[in-house]
């Protein structure tokens, strides 16, 4: 998990559920629509394709973690507000969440390669206005553009390698995805890091932005010339009307929260929240209309009628939540509260990165098989207990905490974790129905990166609300200090829902390989 930066929504989960490869939350899945024929001949240049998109899937992760623990000097040399930091995060996240399941619908019916290709070029053209935005509205525009380029790029991935390589390949495929994603993770906070404390050019931390160019160009044009095109076998339907509707609810929800502090909580913010329900509602009668009528809905209701899958569900919303408040505030503490240099912050997240890729390992390999719901129970108890360790240093030692210090907590924090990432997404999907398993998937994903969206508007209320207004410049620290404290008994609350929810996941999840990895 990246050191500073919430759960990157372009994090694959491509590792079968016996990978020692540590992956992050997924948000890519195979396709509605199922992958490619078991018997698809293997293609020359299957390794030359599955470069570029394992480069593409890196260069969006990192890009992912890699902006966080930029933020206090994005916003020191850009003068960003208090909503312009949250929107440069949840924009992203918001817009990949509401693109996510129609890129994939799109790349069935028009090709994979077809929207691969348009991502990665959107995606690269997203990241060079980013780099060279002239103010944070700009910038705030442009990652929303990112979010949205990468939901056309990202679930294309898994649909190219299904297409590409024959089955007995996958295996020996999905380790090396998984490889590429636990070290984008690990290395996006500190690339990020050092490429701010660099300040290469003069250009600060636009080279976060501007790396991906031409990493990007090279993909566009080695893409063009060695994926092989594929497209669904049976024709699907996109729900464009769906996507509106869920936007819209998210939007109305969201953007009043990261306005509400800086406004004075205006009544139009409380009565836009409370629309967003109505429209939410709205969203599940349009999708059983859809499913009557041309079974093609966004959003499969039918899988709520698995207890486990709408148990999960529940699990990564509040999940997402969590982490999207932690890992912002996180980074604002150490940068502004304690005035620590972006590279010290970085390598402080080290011991956190280190132990979730430990843990996730072990999780998938020895403890899931044997002790089943109970593992991941216990990483939400163990991420609780560093949270409560890191609540105490913080009181102990204030404005005086060292790295070292907190290394401890963080490893805490890391082990559960990684406990909980890795075997999650298999644990929900362990009771679906085959032929849902790429809804289910895609929707455990879109869901995930709404709970992030709205952590990370949720920081407004949980941390800038508890920090007063025009301080002197000797109580910013101490206030950052103590916001920092107050986020962290909400982001405790949230992982005792948690636990608590996932006793309604499967106490012994059956193996779920006959529908792929997800």
């Amino acid at each position: 998990m990246p050191s500073s930066a919430p759960p990157p929504p372009a994090a694959l989960q491509l590792a079968p559920p016996t990978s020692s490869v540590p992956v992050k939350t997924p948000v890519a899945s195979v396709p509605a629509t199922g992958p490619a024929p078991e018997s698809a001949p293997a293609d020359r240049r299957r390794w030359f394709a599955l470069a570029i998109v394992m480069t593409a899937a890196f260069m969006d992760l990192v890009d992912v973690t890699i902006v966080n623990i930029a933020i206090p000097s994005i916003t020191r040399e850009t003068g960003a507000s208090v909503s312009a930091i949250q929107w440069i995060t949840a924009g992203y996240a918001l817009a990949f969440a509401a693109g996510l399941i129609t890129g994939g619908r799109l790349g069935d019916i028009y090709g994979r390669k077809r929207l691969f290709l348009i991502g990665i070029g959107g995606f690269t053209l997203a990241s060079a206005l980013c780099g060279f935005a002239p103010n944070p509205e700009i910038l705030v525009a442009a990652r929303i553009l990112q979010g949205a380029t990468a939901a056309l790029m990202v679930p294309q991935v898994l649909s190219i390698v299904h297409a590409t390589f024959p089955a007995h390949e996958r295996g020996k495929v999905f380790g090396l995805f998984g490889a590429v994603v636990g070290l984008g993770a690990v290395s996006g906070p500190l690339l990020g890091a050092l490429l701010t404390e660099w300040d290469l050019f003069g250009l600060g931390w636009r080279p976060i932005f501007l790396i991906n160019l031409p990493v990007g160009i090279a993909g566009l044009i080695l893409g063009a010339k060695f994926i092989s095109e594929s497209k669904a076998p049976k024709a699907v339907r996109l729900d464009l009307p769906g996507v509106a509707l869920i936007t819209l609810a998210m939007l109305m929800l969201i953007y009043p929260l990261t306005r509400g502090h800086e406004l004075g909580w205006p009544l139009w913010g409380h009565l836009s929240m409370v629309g967003s329900l109505f429209v939410f509602g709205a969203l599940v009668i349009l999708q059983r209309q859809k499913a009557l009528t041309d079974g093609s809905p966004l959003i499969e209701l039918s899988l709520f009628r698995v207890k486990s899958f709408a148990a999960g569900i529940a699990v990564q919303l509040t999940f997402g939540v969590g982490l999207g408040i932690f890992f912002l505030v996180w980074t604002l503490y150490m940068q502004m509260g304690l005035g620590w240099s972006v590279l010290r912050a970085g390598v402080t997240g080290i011991p956190f990165s280190v132990a979730v890729s430990v843990a996730a390992g072990i999780s998938v390999q020895k403890l899931v098989p044997r002790f089943g719901r109970k593992v991941l129970q216990a990483g939400a108890l163990l991420m609780i207990a560093g949270l409560l360790i890191y609540l105490w240093e913080s009181e102990q030692y204030g404005m005086g905490i060292s790295s070292w210090q907190m290394a401890v907590p963080l490893l805490v924090m890391g082990a559960g974790m990684g406990l909980i990432v890795a075997p999650l997404t298999d644990t929900v999907l362990s009771e679906v129905p085959r032929e849902h398993a790429g809804s289910a998937s895609g929707l455990i994903n879109t869901v995930q990166q709404m709970g992030t969206a709205l952590g990370l508007g949720l920081v407004s209320v949980v941390f800038f609300g508890a920090i007063g207004d025009r301080l002197a410049p000797e109580a910013v620290g101490p206030a950052f200090v103590d916001a920092f404290q107050e986020a962290l008994w909400w982001v405790a609350g949230v992982l005792s829902v948690i636990f608590l929810v996932m006793f309604a996941l499967p106490a012994r999840p059956r193996a779920h390989a006959e529908s792929g990895p997800h």
